[in-house]
């Protein structure tokens, strides 16, 4: 890889890193990070009270009541983790990123 193709690889990922939102977890909460976009996927692991997650994209999943309403939306953090957008507060009551494909 060139000098040119390095500088715009690296450039590329640090303007994707500063478009990365971060939203807040419910106060009080230490939320379940499952498998997949439901409550029957594995436990990945839970995150602490204060925690802000990225939303990379959205699946429909298991219905979860929680502290922002009652949603079967589920929201990829990371590779292989999802948590319910019921506890995440993202300002809206659908969507907010792209479905997950």
């Amino acid at each position: 890889m060139s000098v040119e193709q390095t500088t715009e690889a690296v450039s590329a990922e640090s303007t994707a890193a500063a478009d990365l939102t971060y939203f807040a977890v419910a106060p009080g909460v230490r939320l379940n990070v499952r498998s997949g976009p439901g409550t029957q996927y594995a436990l990945v692991k839970v995150l602490p009270v204060g925690a802000k997650v990225p939303i990379f994209c959205q699946s429909p999943g298991t219905r979860v009541t929680g502290t922002y309403g009652t949603t079967n939306i589920w929201d990829n953090i990371d590779n292989g983790e999802y948590v319910s957008d019921a506890y995440v507060h993202t300002g809206s009551d659908g969507y907010v990123r792209p479905r997950c494909s």
